[in-house]
Parts: C-alpha cells; structure tokens; sequence
C-alpha cells in the first residue's frame, strides 16, 4: 500500500478523505491487472480499515480508464504444477474475504473492463456505480484455461443470478454496463462528466447512516451465503492449474496469440 503519489509503480494508491478512504488499483501499463505485491497492499487496506473505527466508507476504483483486467498474468510464468495455482487461489481469497468482512460500506467504481480477479474485487463490493464503457465477465475459459474458486463463483451466482453468472463463465463473454445494471449487479451507470458527482453524494449518503445497523446489515449477508465457503473445490482448481492447456494459455497471453486446447 503507497500513498497517493505518482503511481508509476504498480500499487494500490491510498488517501484518506475525511472519513473516506479511496483506494485506487494502480498499473495503468497493464490496465490495472493486479500484480502480487498489490494483493498484499490490498489486504494491508482492509487491516487498516478494521483497526480505524472513525472510518465509515471505502471507495475503490482504477487508475485511468480501467478498474483491474485480471491478475498480472506475468506472475504466472513461473507456475510448474497445480499446487501453485492452489496456493495463488487462497492467497486471493484472504483479500477477497478480508474486503467481503469490511464493516463498512464499499463502494466500486468501474471504468473500462473489470475482468477475472477484477471482476472478483468488484463482486466484494457492496454498491457499483459504473460508467458507459464498463465491461464485466470471467473469460478464463477463453483465455488462460484455469477455474475460477467455489466463494467467487458463489458471489457472482449471488450478485448475478445462477444463470446469467453461469452463463457468463461458460461463454467467457463479458457483460456491458447496461446489462449489468439490469441484472442488480451495477448501482448505476453514469456519463464520465456526471462520475464523481454521483459517487461523491452516494459516499455522503452511506456516510450519514447509523455505522452499527451498516455493519450489522452487512454481516447479515455474509452469513445468509456463508455456507459456499465451506466448498471443497480446490482439486478442481489444482487439475486446471496443473495442466498442459494452462501452461499454453499463459503462454499464448503473454505470446498475444489465440490458445490451442487440448483438454489435458
């Protein structure tokens, strides 16, 4: 985690706002794509939230004209076996659970794709505000040949519905911002110049509330969908992680060339 400075490392920028923190995923080179070290700059966030009972919003967007494409696939070149993909799976479910247990508010605010773990970032977030150019989806199934872990899966089949959330997964497509907005998903779409008036009167608003009936309402919901994190799935992710396809998937992104499967 870096204060709000000028970004040319890959980071996760911070400043806080009176009693809003803004956090903005910063690696506008590879369109936000969230590398190792900001996966830990993101967890160090949460624990900074939780240890400042003053707070009373988060706000997280990207840098520029995207949110997050994913992880940076350049941390995958390395993989050997499943067992590394396993282990980089429950790395980003202590981030993703550290930011679905924030007491307090957090808001999502999408520009350009949020795609992968992206779209996992965006899925904690409790209210999205988006603007025209937003895209959503988890296009593994196109690109890299991994899986996606039960507690995401979960939240999305929560967040989207269990057809379109499935839909999306098998198809690999990505969902535009108006769709989802239909689906309950997105808050709002707003035009680019009416942006920052809308989350800035959205903040206020969230801002005002009672922090206890917030904080009580918000552990309501992970308890009504706690049970998916109880899922054993992490055999179906070391079979994807540990296979030929996946290494040829990484290969072929970092290549900018169309994979080839081979189902092994």
């Amino acid at each position: 985690m870096t204060d709000d400075a000028d970004g040319a490392e890959p980071g996760v920028r911070v400043h806080r706002a009176g009693d809003v923190l803004h956090a903005v995923l910063s690696n506008p080179a590879r369109r936000n794509a969230i590398t190792w070290a900001m996966y830990d700059q993101l967890l160090a966030m949460c624990e900074r939230v939780d240890a400042d009972p003053t707070l009373r919003v988060v706000v997280i967007r990207g840098d520029g004209p995207a949110f997050a494409a994913g992880t940076d696939i350049r941390g995958f070149r390395d993989f050997t076996d499943g067992a590394q993909g396993v282990a980089y799976e429950h790395r980003v479910a202590r981030v993703l659970s550290a930011l679905l247990a924030l007491r307090v508010p957090v808001v999502g605010v999408v520009s350009g794709p949020a795609v992968g773990a992206g779209l996992a970032v965006a899925a904690t977030c409790d209210v999205l505000v988006a603007t025209p150019d937003a895209r959503f989806g988890v296009p593994v199934a196109r690109t890299l040949g991994n899986c996606v872990p039960a507690a995401v899966v979960a939240r999305l089949q929560h967040r989207l519905g269990v057809s379109r959330a499935m839909t999306l997964l098998l198809t690999a497509r990505l969902l535009g911002a108006e769709e989802a907005r239909e689906s309950g998903f997105v808050h709002a779409v707003v035009a680019p110049d009416a942006l920052e008036e809308t989350v800035a009167d959205l903040v206020s608003r969230l801002a005002g509330n009672a922090p206890l009936s917030v904080a009580a309402m918000k552990e309501m919901d992970r308890r009504l969908h706690a049970a998916a994190l109880a899922v054993q799935a992490d055999d179906l992710l070391e079979r994807c992680y540990g296979s030929a396809d996946f290494r040829e998937g990484v290969a072929a992104f970092l290549e900018h060339r169309a994979p080839t499967w081979r189902g092994r």
